[in-house]
Order: structure tokens, then sequence, then C-alpha cells
């Protein structure tokens, strides 16, 4: 039972990573008008996104925790 819950762990700390990589890319966009660069960044977005992978990180050990752990 352990290792079906420590693989259900890693493939949702997956499913955060990849969430928080894509919400990362996401929260800033630049324009180049006229030889000039403008850049905008949601900062918020960034807090949401580091918070995400954070998450996965912790729930990826512990799957790989629960899943290496032998019976008995």
């Amino acid at each position: 039972m352990k290792k079906i819950i420590g693989i259900l762990l890693i493939l949702v700390a997956l499913f955060l990573g990849y969430l928080g990589i894509r919400g990362f890319n996401e929260s800033s966009s630049s324009v180049k008008l006229l030889g000039i660069e403008i850049t905008a960044q949601d900062s918020e977005g960034k807090e949401r996104a580091y918070i995400k992978l954070g998450l996965g990180v912790v729930l990826f050990i512990g799957g790989i925790y629960l899943t290496g752990q032998k019976k008995g």
C-alpha cells in the first residue's frame, strides 16, 4: 500500500513541477518596440510558481521515501 501512495505522490509531484515551471515561464513577457525592449513581470505569479515547485520537491522526496521502504 505504501508503494502505491509513493507512486501517486511522485506523479503529483511531477505534475506540480510542470505547473510550476510553466507558471514561472508565463509570469514575464517582453515586447521589443522601436529598438527598446519592454518587459513586464508578475511577481505574484512567480511566487505561486515557486510554491508549486517547492511542494513538488517535497512530495517527490516523500514518494521516493515511501517507495524505497522495505516491508516489515
